[in-house]
């Protein structure tokens, strides 16, 4: 359904999206409202964990969890869709005889907690029978204690008039420019109520909050038939409304739609040898799948195999293998500001850290939970297990994973003068890598030539080819802390059932030495994409 501004504003109060843009979660709105109001969470904690011990679990934990999701769309001048959605529920996970058992239900009652409690327990004694190991969970402090992700202006208190208007100003700004033919905009927003109580002594709650701004300006041309599109170089991120007040959208969707023009008439890459400037808004995504991916513990023990593909890192290599040059540092961080994956404490009661994954170019760790720990001999977890609702069994998902800038103040121009011939590339594109996070492909938004250390013109079709730690290895310069930002992705899949997780990927402008790039256009498989896991 499509609806003009007035109309809309008429009746927004009452309009719904299409079901298929919300999660799986989402259902009745104000009897999840309701029903989270009303429970007493310590209460109904206090007898599922009680049940879990006089039926034998060694450990148990459970999450009473209420989610909301509000999301707007518009195309040009007009408002395509608004979907709001909330639910409310627990799940129970008992550790019992060395093997998990999990059960979940929307009914928040004391009688139904100790019913889903016992079956969580048959289905770990069931679980058993084919259990090679006893799981042992690494200790974690007791807690008792609240969170919330800092906001300035919390969302889901802005006017719904608020929100269009702003999206609407966005789509006036890019089909202000000659040639744009097509402009879509949207916003969504995701709240997480969660509460965690656990057979250790913990009990925490936290509120956490995910903002996803975006838009796409498209240009035609009519005579060829030929369009192109760009999109915003800004990303998801765990704020407030204060994201669409503090960036400046409409600038960057004029910026957006030139680009777009320009893109019609750009030559054509020539495929060879070039030198890389990777902005931030492209290189996030390169880090995610080369980095974040196949540093996931589990992946490397071939536990996600059937589904998300394995990991050339093994348990063997940590400390010991060179995954890049000198300079490259990565930092996992689920305190980070801004962070997607940024909590106090993950879904077993872990509270938020940073550590290295790779320490001056040496893979040196990986992320963990309370039951990987060990296999890799830590004697504590990371934090790394999550769970995308209450009815999702938790297990580990990636933490925020940033490239560390430069100590010095050097800027994307100074990485770029030191450049003979080479492309600056911003923006995700499209993508494929192999089920061992090493042999990749990777596209982008918009592609300039740099010719003897200055920008000279736009180009398309550009593509580039690389193994992992080849290109790591080749990374020889970094911007400072002026070109660092944090861009992420609110879905990135993983498990059996699939679950979604948000992650973030802070780093600088960067520069890769003597890179092979494809001409796309000529390349017939080069814009094959793999999905998001």
């Amino acid at each position: 359904m499509t609806f003009s501004r007035r109309e809309f504003i008429k009746t927004a109060g009452l309009a719904l999206g299409t079901a298929a843009v919300l999660p799986s979660w989402v259902y009745d709105a104000h009897a999840a409202t309701a029903a989270f109001i009303d429970v007493n969470k310590d209460s109904l904690a206090d007898a599922a964990l009680a049940t879990a011990k006089k039926l034998g679990a060694s450990y148990a934990d459970i999450r009473i969890n209420r989610y909301r999701l509000e999301a707007i769309s518009t195309r040009e001048r007009v408002i395509q869709n608004l979907t709001s959605g909330q639910n409310f529920g627990f799940g129970v996970r008992v550790l019992v005889n060395g093997t998990w058992g999990f059960a979940a239900s929307p009914l928040v009652t004391a009688d139904e907690v100790q019913r889903v409690t016992k079956e969580a327990v048959e289905i770990a004694k069931a679980n058993s029978a084919f259990q090679r190991k006893k799981i042992e969970l690494v200790p974690t402090p007791k807690v008792t204690a609240n969170w919330r992700t800092p906001v300035e202006r919390d969302p889901f208190d802005v006017p719904t008039d608020e929100k269009v208007n702003m999206l609407l100003k966005i789509n006036e700004a890019a089909l202000g420019v000659k040639g744009v033919s097509f402009v879509n905009s949207s916003m969504a927003w995701v709240n997480e109520q969660k509460y965690l109580a656990t057979s250790d002594g913990s009990r925490i709650e936290q509120y956490l909050i995910r903002g996803n701004p975006s838009f796409t300006a498209t240009a035609v041309n009519r005579s060829s038939g030929d369009f192109q599109s760009v999109n915003s170089l800004r990303e998801a991120q765990s704020i407030g409304f204060e994201y669409m007040t503090k960036h400046d959208w409409a600038a960057e969707a004029k910026t957006a739609a030139e680009h777009a023009v320009m893109k019609l008439s750009a030559p054509s890459v020539e495929a060879g040898k070039y030198d890389l400037v990777l902005h931030p808004s492209h290189l996030f995504l390169t880090i995610h799948e080369s980095v974040g991916h196949p540093t996931e513990l589990d992946r490397a023990m071939l536990w996600e195999a059937n589904y998300a593909g394995t990991s050339f890192l093994t348990p063997d290599k940590t400390g010991k293998l060179q995954f890049g040059s000198k300079i490259v540092n990565f930092v996992a961080d689920r305190t980070q500001k801004l962070g997607l994956a940024t909590v106090g404490w993950d879904d077993e009661g872990v509270p938020g850290q940073e550590w290295h994954i790779v320490k001056d170019g040496v893979f040196v760790d990986w992320q963990t939970t309370r039951d990987t720990a060990k296999l890799v001999g830590r004697d504590k977890s990371y934090g790394c297990l999550h769970a995308d609702s209450w009815g999702s069994v938790p297990f580990p998902r990636m933490p925020n994973l940033s490239l560390q800038p430069a100590k010095e103040n050097i800027s994307q121009d100074d990485l770029i003068a030191g450049v003979d011939k080479g492309i600056l590339i911003f923006g995700r594109g499209s993508y494929s890598i192999d089920q061992q996070r090493y042999n990749f492909q990777f596209g982008g938004q918009t592609f300039w030539e740099i010719s003897k250390g200055k920008v000279t013109r736009m180009l398309r079709d550009v593509a580039y080819q690389s193994r992992t730690t080849d290109f790591w290895a080749a990374c020889d310069g970094l911007g400072g802390q002026s070109t660092y930002e944090i861009p992420g992705s609110f879905n990135d899949g993983k498990g059996e059932p699939g679950q979604s997780n948000a992650v973030s990927h802070g780093c600088p402008s960067a520069r890769f030495r003597n890179i092979n790039v494809l001409n796309t256009a000529s390349s017939p498989n080069s814009g094959q994409m793999e999905d998001e896991h």
